[in-house]
């Protein structure tokens, strides 16, 4: 009861009008919003082009209002920046901070500050939002929006009455990856890296940062076990990256052992027999039926094992 009491669950209003199918934007207002998502096929100077002939483009129009969004967390504190640059105007800086939260709430705040401001400058019909975080974006319009519900209530609320006011008004997504280092989008970036706020006094936990630390600390637990008790046993296979390093134990986006052949259930069967060490290999065979062949057909090694046949056998090479 005691670690409750620092918890703060935020409120879910199934009714709210924002979220109701026939009222919600999506359904009204969807010619008003648009998404620019960075082709990663693509040259990263050509992604930067684009941004570049779309600053172009806009910044010549005391109508439009640029923003470039971002957030960070270090030692969980969460820092959300947004500059808007408007033609022949100051530029317009905000700097948040919470404690305890997510990335994505730390994202979708900045948002929310950075549409609100920028309806409060007059004669703005477009408003063009420069963000890493495309996918955070698309929550606003999701209709699964627990528990983010108070932050897209606000967000959809201000939208409704920028579309409300003018026909023409709309808004505008652009994806810049951090790793792109365009311009205005790389200022925020790094004052959110560089800010360094130390907080003393007691703070809540969001719902979401609760449920996050619960999940990484039951796969903390998990790791424990697998490594103290041995249950992996000798016979597991350990993936490695790019960087030869041990792929660490994760449930997000579906995992990092399985996520690449999750997609077919056959080759999901299969690795999971390779990880154990159960595919019907010559190595398998001499543990379980010490009767059957357990020669590799190469004629070069006695035992078909499992390390032969997937990094030395000629016949799978490349593959």
């Amino acid at each position: 009861m005691a670690n409750r009491s620092h918890e703060c669950f935020s409120s879910f209003s199934p009714l709210n009008s924002e979220f109701s199918p026939g009222l919600r934007i999506i359904d009204n207002y969807s010619e008003h919003i648009s998404f620019n998502i960075c082709d990663k096929e693509k040259d990263v100077k050509l992604c930067a082009q684009e941004l570049d002939n779309m600053v172009l483009e806009s910044s010549l129009s005391s109508l439009v209002a640029i923003v470039a969004s971002d957030a960070s967390i270090k030692n969980n504190v969460a820092i959300s920046i947004a500059y808007i640059y408007t033609f022949n105007k100051p530029l317009t800086k905000m700097v948040h901070h919470a404690v305890h939260i997510t990335s994505t709430e730390a994202e979708l705040f900045a948002i929310s500050c950075s549409i609100n401001q920028s309806l409060q400058l007059i004669n703005i019909s477009k408003i063009i939002v420069v963000t890493d975080s495309i996918h955070v974006v698309k929550k606003i319009f999701d209709p699964l929006i627990h528990p983010y519900q108070i932050q897209l209530a606000a967000i959809l609320s201000d939208l409704c009455y920028f579309f409300n006011n003018h026909e023409n008004n709309s808004i505008e997504f652009w994806e810049c990856p951090s790793c792109l280092k365009w311009h205005l989008h790389n200022k925020v970036d790094k004052k959110t890296k560089t800010f360094n706020l130390m907080l003393l006094f007691p703070c809540k936990n969001s719902w979401d940062f609760c449920k996050k630390s619960k999940s990484n600390n039951i796969v903390n637990v998990w790791k424990m076990m697998f490594q103290a008790l041995n249950l992996k046993e000798n016979h597991f296979l350990d993936l490695l990256d790019d960087d030869y390093n041990i792929i660490e134990l994760s449930y997000v986006k579906g995992g990092s052992w399985f996520k690449t052949f999750s997609h077919s259930n056959l080759l999901y069967t299969c690795a999971t027999r390779v990880i154990t060490n159960h595919a019907p290999t010559g190595e398998y065979r001499l543990r379980f039926f010490p009767r059957e062949e357990f020669k590799c057909s190469c004629g070069q090694y006695p035992i078909e094992s499992r390390c032969h046949i997937l990094h030395e056998y000629s016949r799978f090479n490349g593959y």
